[in-house]
Formats: C-alpha cells, structure tokens, sequence
C-alpha cells in the first residue's frame, strides 16, 4: 500500500517535470527564420532582415524602410524507447507535428534609428506516447506553447558600430497527462485493474529583455553579439484527477503555482563576404541551464490518508541540477542573380544529466545539418525556405541513476518557411 501511495504521489513531482519542459533543450526553438535556419541558424553578425529583432536587434540599425517578414517551421519529431525487459522494449511516440510560427515587423529611418517588433515561439513542442505503454504512470502526452512580443530598437553609431535592446513579455501556455494507479477497494486494499488519469493545465508569463552589438569594420567582414536573458515565468494551473475509484477523496486535485528560469542565452558571431556572392558564417551559442537547480512547487493540500496520517497532495521540491550547454553554428550561402542557396551544420548539446533523463524530455547530443534557399521576386517581395535534420545520438540511462532506465533513439525533420516584403 505504501509503494503505491508513493507512486501515486508522483503526481506532484511530474507537475514539477511538467514545467521543466519549458527550459530544456531540446524544446528549445532557434529556428526563427527561414533564411537564419539555412545558414544552422548562424546569423548573429549578419541579422539583415526584421528577424533581427529575435537574433541581434543591433542588426535593425543597418537597415532602412519598412520590412514585414513572417513565417513557421514545421516541426515533425520522432522517438523510440527501449528498455531492458520485454515489457518496455520498443515502444515509438505517437506521430505529431509542431508548427512553431513568427511575425516580424521593422522600420528604419534614415539618422540610424530603427524600430521593430517580433512575435515567436522559442520554447514549444510535446510528447505523446501510447496510453496504455510502460511509460504511462511517467508521460503520456505533454504540450508546450510559449509566445514572445518582443518590441526593439536598434541605433547606428558611426558607419561601422550600432547597439540594439528589446524587452519581451512572455506568455506561456502547458499541459499534461499521465496515468497513476489506483485502487478498487481500502477494505481489503485491492489494486484496480485499470490506471487512474492525472491531467494538469497551466499558463504564464513573465518580462525578460535583449540587447546586441555589431560592428562592421569593413564592408566584407561583420561581427555580432547578442544576449538575451533569464526569465523567471510563474505558472499557474489546475489538477485533475479521473477514474481514481477508492483514492477519489485524496487526490482532489486543485490549483496550484510554480516559477520556472528560462535560461540566459549568449551567442556571438563573425560574418566574411568571401567574394561578391559567398558568405559564411560562424556562431558559439552559450546557455545558461545551470540556474535550474531546483523547482518548488505549491499546490493546495488534499485530505489526510488513513495509513499514513498525512495528505499525499501538497507542495513539493524537485530536485534539476541542470547543467550549462552550448552550441556551434556554421553556414555560408552562394548567391546566383536573385536566387541565394544555403548549407549549414549545428552542434547542440544537451544541458539535461542522465539522472534527469525521462519519457516526457528524452534529450541527447545533437548533430544537425541545413539546406536552404531564397528567391527575390522583386526589389519587394522575397522568399526564404529551408530544410533541417535533427540527428540525435542515441541515449541510455542506467538503472543505477535514472529510475526509468532504457534507450532513446530521435530524430526530427523541419521544414521552414517566411516570406518579407519592404518598401
């Protein structure tokens, strides 16, 4: 009875887990621009469109006009588990598709001063597995939105040097579901037959602000640096239980509060015209998932069970310990007339230790590779799409530090699209 009783008071911890999916890595979304994902999303120094306001406001500075850019990524993901009796081997996550979508709105006048305004996504996806798999009283399904209104503004100091800032209001949007088992009877105690259904549903928001330098020293070669910072998001939400049968009383369910830090991003990059139509760049993305060490989270007490005395809903403390990961972008395009052509390579690391590995986050080391091209229809209108292979290395976690031990072999295809127009 007490093994089950501390089962089914995972709840409160995968609440905790839930949030974590806002800061991981692999939910975290770079892919902003069309044009950007071409290049491996190495656009740091370059940021010559209005997604500069998501890349290095300072790059709104060297542009003039009007400039209305947007678009989305189709996101399709792809996860297998094994694990190490017939029981949980080779069980696939159900077939989703996320489409992470961007506006981007600039107007530069002509003493330097530039404004401009993004909406983006940069944390999103989910998860969903079988109902009925090994993994069930862990994740079944999870999704993340988050939305960024991010208004910049970039000024031009001298020919060669500009200085951009934004600030960003955030609001974040989750939910999950899980299985917990239950009971049929107290008097005797008799295990059901069929798992309960936890579901939690939350939102939230938060401030959090840019800023980004560039410096140009001569016409060929541009640099560019960019910080965006540690945003504590407090959520908010409501629990609920289903088809609890005996433990109905004690997992009333109820409302309950959370803050989440989403990490600090810095990236810094060097751009070089190496003829009149080839460009190349490269970029080292440093982020700062060290500050997730722990997450507290509040939820209003359920009544008292009978074998233990104590109510087995209430506040719990979740244990991260993440650490500090990077990233290395490389990318260059080949121009023919009004037709522009894009390669790219991208190497992510994950922040997320063994110990933390779990069905609802199964994170790894990342190799990535881009294709891209744009076409300039007219001196207006242009058109960016691009291609990327999201090859995770696979893995294992050991019974002897994660508490669901197995494989996870990932992979995900994206595909993305914006279209700008400038006058």
């Amino acid at each position: 009875m007490n093994q089950i009783i501390r089962n089914l008071a995972t709840f409160l911890v995968m609440t905790a887990i839930l949030v974590s999916v806002a800061s991981a890595g692999g939910y975290q979304i770079n892919e902003q621009n069309a044009r950007a994902m071409g290049f491996a999303g190495a656009f740091v120094a370059q940021a010559s469109d209005a997604s500069a306001v998501y890349f290095n406001p300072a790059g709104l500075a060297f542009q003039k006009g009007w400039k209305v850019l947007g678009g989305t990524t189709l996101i399709i993901p792809s996860t297998k588990f094994t694990g190490p009796s017939p029981s949980t081997n080779n069980t696939s996550m159900e077939s989703q598709i996320f489409y992470p979508s961007n506006l981007y709105v600039s107007y530069g006048m002509r003493d330097g001063l530039t404004f401009g305004l993004g909406i983006f996504t940069p944390y999103g996806l989910g998860s969903e597995w079988p109902a009925d798999w090994a993994g069930r009283r862990l994740s079944v399904k999870t999704d993340l939105k988050t939305f960024y209104i991010n208004p910049s503004v970039g000024y031009k100091i001298g020919d060669t040097f500009s200085i951009g800032v934004g600030i960003s209001y955030i609001i974040g949007d989750v939910s999950l579901k899980f299985r917990v088992p239950t009971y049929s009877s107290l008097t005797p105690p008799t295990p059901a037959a069929e798992d309960g259904t936890a579901s939690l549903e939350a939102n939230g928001t938060g401030f959090g602000f840019n800023i980004g330098l560039m410096f140009k020293p001569t016409e060929r070669l541009s640099l560019g640096l960019s910080y965006r910072s540690m945003t504590e998001l407090e959520f908010s939400g409501d629990a609920t239980f289903a088809d609890m049968q005996a433990l109905t009383t004690f997992f009333p369910g109820g409302s309950g509060t959370t803050k989440l830090p989403l990490p600090s991003n810095l990236v810094g990059g060097i751009a070089y015209d190496v003829t009149h139509d080839i460009t190349l760049e490269a970029d080292f993305q440093y982020v700062g998932w060290s500050k997730y060490n722990e997450l507290n989270v509040d939820l209003e007490e359920g009544p008292a069970f009978p074998f233990t005395g104590r109510p087995v809903q209430s506040d719990m403390t979740s244990k991260k310990n993440w650490e500090d990961a990077f990233l290395i972008r490389i990318g260059g395009e080949y121009r023919l007339d009004r037709l522009a052509l894009r390669l790219g390579y991208l190497l992510d690391t994950t922040p997320q230790p063994d110990k933390s590995v779990e069905p609802m986050l199964p994170d790894a080391d990342r190799n990535e590779l881009t294709l891209g091209l744009g076409y300039q229809f007219s001196d207006n209108l242009s058109v960016d799409v691009a291609y990327q292979l999201i090859l995770f290395k696979d893995r294992t976690v050991a019974p002897s530090v994660n508490v669901f031990p197995g494989t996870y072999q990932s992979n995900a295809n994206l595909f993305g699209i914006n279209i700008g127009y400038q006058f």
